[in-house]
């Protein structure tokens, strides 16, 4: 199960669909869609952690459960969705307080 805050590990494909590369996101979508559709919406992480607008860094004290190899920037402004089928691992989920951070950040994108 996908469930809202958990952080996955993505098998991204390439251009040519015969390679791909396995990076981080985060799950933005509620528990209810996740349940009901088969694609979930999603905002990528990274290891970057240059300062960029609309970005909320991320180390092992953010997370509720799980590991985080490396600190992390949460790209809040790059949402996307993608197919289940497409995740290789769950490997955390972040803290309450942080999901409330990337929210309201979110808020201000679209408003």
């Amino acid at each position: 199960m996908i469930s809202q805050r958990d952080i996955v590990l993505l098998s991204f494909p390439f251009s040519d669909l015969k390679t791909s590369k396995v990076r981080p996101v985060l799950v933005l979508s509620n528990d209810e869609c996740n349940k009901k559709f088969e694609d979930f919406v999603v905002v990528p992480l990274t290891t970057n952690l240059r300062s960029r607008d609309y970005s909320v860094l991320i180390t092992e004290r953010n997370l509720e459960k799980g590991r985080l190899i490396v600190d992390s920037n949460i790209k809040v402004d790059r949402i996307f969705s993608v197919s289940k089928k497409l995740v290789r691992a769950n490997i955390g989920k972040i803290n309450m307080e942080t999901h409330n951070k990337v929210r309201r950040m979110l808020s201000e994108i679209i408003k």
